[in-house]
């Protein structure tokens, strides 16, 4: 079963030499693992998607100059992750701010194209989504006992829906 994906998880690109950190911020006030839960809109490069080492990928005009100037040796070049579209496919049936859930299963195009981004390591994951909306707190969770969670969160002054 997929499970969520939160801040800090681990990812790799197809073209990168050296793995990268997820970084979501708390806007969307929802916690997994006690860190703020992804969605598939966490793509932005540069604020959830850090640099790979270096790219390897032509696809990278800087990777695709370097090359024609080393007269078609690969030629390898900081890593600037362009992720235009969002995470695919998501999770449409847990939302977090209105947008479908980041699950361990998803990966992200680089430069719109099979330069693939995906998660590395499930060690931030969770199937576990705590959230707030309204004031009220909602819990999913698929591998604890469905009556300990209520009341665990309960007895902690949260408000549970079935």
């Amino acid at each position: 079963m997929p499970l969520q994906v939160c801040n800090t998880a681990q990812l790799v690109c197809s073209f990168g030499a050296a793995p990268s950190a997820l970084v979501v911020l708390p806007i969307n006030r929802v916690l997994t693992s006690n860190q703020p839960a992804a969605n598939i809109m966490d793509h932005k490069s540069m604020l959830n998607i850090m640099p790979f080492g270096v790219c390897t990928s032509l696809a990278n005009p800087t990777v695709a100059s370097a090359t024609s100037a080393a007269m078609g040796a690969l030629t390898p070049m900081p890593c600037i992750p362009n992720t235009p579209s969002p995470w695919i496919p998501g999770a449409p049936d847990v939302l977090i701010a209105n947008q479908p859930a980041l699950d361990n299963t998803c990966s992200s195009r680089a430069y719109g194209r099979g330069d693939s981004i995906r998660h590395a390591r499930a060690d931030n994951a969770s199937d576990s989504v705590t959230y707030r909306t309204n004031q009220t707190f909602h819990h999913r969770t698929s591998s604890l006992p469905r009556f300990l969670d209520h009341e665990l969160l309960e007895r902690s002054g949260f408000v549970v829906l079935a």
